[in-house]
């Protein structure tokens, strides 16, 4: 499986290596009957006189060069202006705040968001390429280092929540009884009980090295699983395995109905989880959409946006899945 991303056409367009056979057996069947379509139209020029001839040819001339005119400009055109590239950290998708605010957005502005749900390290990397528009992120140091290098502007912060580690709930590294979040990964190391990393570069698995590195532990091991994968995959798989894993309370609590996993170690300030929205520097990259990039990151920190976030997950959980943050301009 390869994928090609066009910034002109502002879409990833994922195609299989083994269709090429198909394609030939394509190109043949066309040929085929591009063969007898010309026989046909033939037999009815033969049919019909010269005059006809010579003015059919004119008109379907003409008709072919403006509508080649329309395909070539127009769709292009009318992408670049009206999309808006979102790269974002999977939390916001799996959580499911983004299915209530892009579509608020969208209305508002006019903008088709296209957004692309990876890790923060994945999404900023994105940006780098000049892949994306604006970010949604939620790995600090990482995003201070992306600022400072010149490639992002404006970084201005959103909401927050926080993380928490789960497990099964018979608890087998006594994790519940671990005095703070270093304390918490020191037990299931020591017990080699079964975590699940997502090891993805994302702002999840930024903390959980940072974390590894304070209790001096290097992870290896059977125990030791990396998946890979997004918040809301790895979850599941923690649970299938009776695992323990490091999660965004917000996707915990969007999901944990299809879990069998319950929160053991919590509220460390260490695991404060801090969202930030970040436009990308259009003078590093030509066809960035540096009007729609910031449009939607002030929507992010307004006070309709940002009353949207307080509310989120009141009515079904009891209280917000985030806390807004922005303090929006009076």
């Amino acid at each position: 499986m390869n994928t090609l991303y066009n910034r002109n056409n502002r879409a990833c367009i994922t195609y299989a290596s083994h269709s090429a056979p198909r394609l030939s057996a394509a190109r043949s069947i066309t040929a085929q009957s591009g063969a007898f379509a010309r026989f046909t139209y033939g037999a009815l020029l033969r049919s019909i006189s010269k005059t006809t001839i010579t003015m059919a040819k004119n008109f379907f001339s003409k008709l072919l060069f403006v509508g080649s005119l329309l395909l070539a400009f127009t769709p292009v055109k009318a992408q670049t202006q009206q999309s808006l590239i979102l790269a974002t950290t999977t939390s916001t998708q799996d959580s499911g705040l983004l299915d209530v605010l892009i579509p608020i957005f969208e209305k508002q502005s006019g903008y088709f968001v296209k957004t692309i749900a990876v890790g923060s390290g994945q999404a900023m990397a994105m940006g780098k390429r000049g892949e994306a528009d604006v970010l949604l992120v939620h790995s600090p140091d990482a995003e201070e280092q992306f600022v400072n290098e010149g490639f992002g502007i404006n970084r201005r912060i959103v909401m927050h929540n926080d993380f928490v580690i789960i497990g099964p709930k018979d608890d087998p590294a006594k994790v519940e009884s671990a005095e703070n979040a270093v304390d918490a990964l020191t037990r299931i190391a020591r017990t080699e009980s079964l975590f699940f990393s997502r090891a993805d570069e994302s702002g999840t698995h930024a903390l959980e090295k940072k974390l590894w590195s304070k209790a001096s532990i290097n992870p290896t091991g059977r125990w030791y699983q990396q998946t890979g994968l997004g918040m809301g995959q790895t979850l599941a798989i923690a649970a299938e395995k009776k695992g323990y894993t490091l999660t965004d309370r917000g996707t915990y609590l969007a999901t944990q109905k299809n879990l069998n996993l319950v929160i053991h170690s919590q509220g460390d300030p260490i695991l404060m989880n801090i969202y930030h929205v970040i436009e990308v520097n259009p003078d590093k990259f030509q066809k960035i959409n540096a009007r729609a990039a910031k449009q939607f990151a002030d929507f992010c920190v307004s006070e309709s946006a940002q009353n949207v976030i307080a509310a989120f997950g009141k009515d079904k959980y009891g209280s917000p899945l985030f806390f807004a943050d922005a303090k929006p301009k009076r």
